[in-house]
């Protein structure tokens, strides 16, 4: 039963959203509960060194979820999207308004949460990768979305930062620059959108188990992941990480009407581990 009856028959669109267990499936399905219109997004193939095949969302992959959400009942589109390209971020927009009549909730999911070295091991081509999707393709939907959004008199924004958007995280230097960075744009856009009545908010999770999320617990457990997790659930006030449904049912409640008066936030949904 959908909790927001509002929501029924507006258009979303999700960014990286083509990888089984992301947040981008997750909110995806939260979303289209609510009776959204859903367009996934992801790259679809890899491109180049640092965006290799198994750490990004490939073409197959985002239509299986695709098939799943319509068995479901949920109107599914899907179109490949490489954040890292303006003209194809512009064009994701446009098959939104051009699939099901417009734009009204665009989800800023992407991202790169993989390469993860010390600063002073770190290339400056892995660092512009990383900032390039996090930040600047963070940017780059801003900019489309409001576009259309100005257009059609109003709409959401919500992008998926982290709780490294909060606190810095060794090892992580472009990762957590590009987080904190996202707060910082969520602001500015907030400043200059909501006189369209375009809210823009960000929603900062901490540690969730995705595809990636098992990536970083065995890039960091050091060969012994059963302590690391049992002292992440520790120092987590509701003792345990984050689920996907976590930042998905945030998600819902920012897309609401129920949250007319709330932009510009980031939202901390870390089971208490996170205040900043």
């Amino acid at each position: 039963m959908a909790n927001y009856p509002e929501l029924k028959g507006r258009v979303v669109v999700i960014t990286g959203a083509g990888r089984r267990q992301g947040l981008g499936e997750a909110i995806a399905r939260r979303l289209g509960s609510e009776g959204c219109k859903v367009v996934l997004s992801d790259i679809g193939k890899p491109a180049g060194e640092y965006l290799p095949e198994g750490a990004i969302g490939t073409s197959d992959e985002m239509e299986a979820i695709a098939a799943e959400l319509r068995a479901d009942g949920i109107d599914v589109a899907t179109c490949v999207c490489n954040m890292l390209h303006e003209e194809q971020v512009e064009a994701l927009a446009a098959f939104a308004v051009d699939t099901f009549g417009s734009l009204d909730i665009w989800v800023n999911n992407a991202g790169v949460g993989y390469l993860m070295k010390a600063l002073v091991d770190t290339d400056a081509a892995e660092w512009d990768t990383v900032l390039g999707v996090n930040l600047r393709g963070v940017f780059l939907g801003i900019k489309h979305a409001g576009r259309n959004m100005i257009k059609q008199g109003g709409g959401r924004i919500i992008n998926i930062g982290s709780q490294a958007s909060k606190s810095a995280f060794a090892e992580a230097g472009a990762y957590t620059t590009s987080k904190h960075g996202v707060v910082g744009l969520t602001r500015v856009a907030a400043k200059e959108l909501g006189t369209h009545g375009i809210n823009v908010n960000a929603i900062c999770p901490n540690h969730v188990t995705t595809g990636l999320g098992a990536w970083q617990n065995n890039r960091f457990a050091n060969g012994d992941l059963d302590s690391y997790m049992s002292e992440m659930r520790a120092r987590i006030p509701l003792g345990r990480p984050g689920l996907q449904s976590d930042t998905a049912n945030a998600c819902a409640f920012l897309c609401s009407d129920q949250s007319v008066y709330i932009t510009g936030e980031s939202m901390n949904v870390s089971g208490g581990e996170e205040y900043h």
